[in-house]
């Protein structure tokens, strides 16, 4: 407008406040670093372990159909071959292909907001919500359509409870018998929780709560954690981050070994995975990840080890 005039101070003072605000909210300096480091070390673990920087989506944002939104956490149950996914409006539970084609919805009664999914055995799952911050032991058979948490085993945490930031995915490790919950962010955590005998429910639970931790602090690089997985055959933990749009995997020890970045022009993809929220490996070693509001995507390594 005429006569008004633009304090060119201001402006770059502004500009360089945003600046600042972007590198440390997006932890873009760590990020680079752990991205150095990793392809540095690609002979140690290229042959060992599950190499993100091998991997090339074959399934690309697919819409699921029979799923019109908020579609959130994954897990694999390799019993049926099949993947299990939730969905928070209305609460319910999807089966689904490794294709990304709907074999059935089923009714979840008594929770709010589930976020995440993870397969136990048997026909034995549990449910995050994030609204009650509890983790619920349900039974899905392959009849099942309707399902109720009410008087279902179910394990309350009030940890860091903060409203829309809370637990979001789960994963169960089979060979240690114990549960991986992540908490979104404010602040971001990985909890490892044993002592879980979820086949005697009359012994209750005897259960031991720790905090996963990296093997730095500032390897968390991501600005949330939206899910995670843990695969068995490697030991390896998958988080997966929403915002930052990143899959990452570290090792046993905690150390960041490779990252799987979900933005337009890497692994073969053709637009940025707008918003994942569930992650989870088959036995075969594909990656599949779930974003909203029902996007599929498949991701294989083309150079096996």
């Amino acid at each position: 407008m005429p006569g008004v005039k633009i304090c060119k101070p201001c402006l770059w003072t502004a500009l360089l406040a945003a600046g600042f605000l972007f590198i440390w909210y997006f932890k873009v300096l760590a990020l680079g670093f752990y991205w150095l480091t990793t392809t540095l070390n690609a002979a140690q673990w290229k042959d060992t372990a599950l190499w993100l920087p091998d991997y090339r989506v074959a399934v690309e944002g697919l819409p699921i159909q029979g799923l019109t939104r908020n579609t959130s956490g994954l897990t694999f149950n390799e019993e049926t071959g099949t993947l299990f996914t939730v969905i928070n409006r209305p609460p319910q539970v999807a089966e689904l292909t490794t294709d990304g084609r709907l074999l059935r919805v089923i009714d979840i009664d008594g929770l709010k907001d589930p976020e995440g999914i993870t397969y136990v055995e048997r026909d034995t799952y549990v449910i995050s919500d994030e609204a009650s911050h509890s983790m619920y032991w349900v039974r899905i058979g392959p009849d099942t359509q309707r399902v109720s948490v009410t008087g279902a085993s179910s394990l309350g945490l009030s940890i860091d409870t903060v409203h829309n930031a809370s637990f979001e995915g789960v994963s169960w490790d089979s060979l240690e018998h114990r549960l991986f919950v992540v908490k979104e962010k404010m602040p971001l955590r990985v909890l490892v929780i044993s002592g879980l005998d979820v086949f005697n429910e009359s012994m209750g639970f005897n259960i031991d709560i720790s905090e996963w931790q990296s093997s730095s602090a500032a390897s968390l690089f991501m600005s949330d954690l939206s899910s995670l997985t843990l695969h068995e055959p490697t030991g390896q933990l998958l988080l997966l981050s929403d915002e930052s749009a990143l899959i990452v995997a570290y090792g046993p020890d905690g150390h960041p070994i490779s990252m799987l970045p979900l933005w337009r022009g890497f692994h073969g993809l053709s637009k940025k995975v707008p918003q994942p929220e569930g992650v989870a490996v088959g036995p075969d070693g594909a990656i599949y990840v779930l974003s909203e509001p029902n996007l599929f995507y498949r991701f294989e390594r083309k150079t096996s080890p």
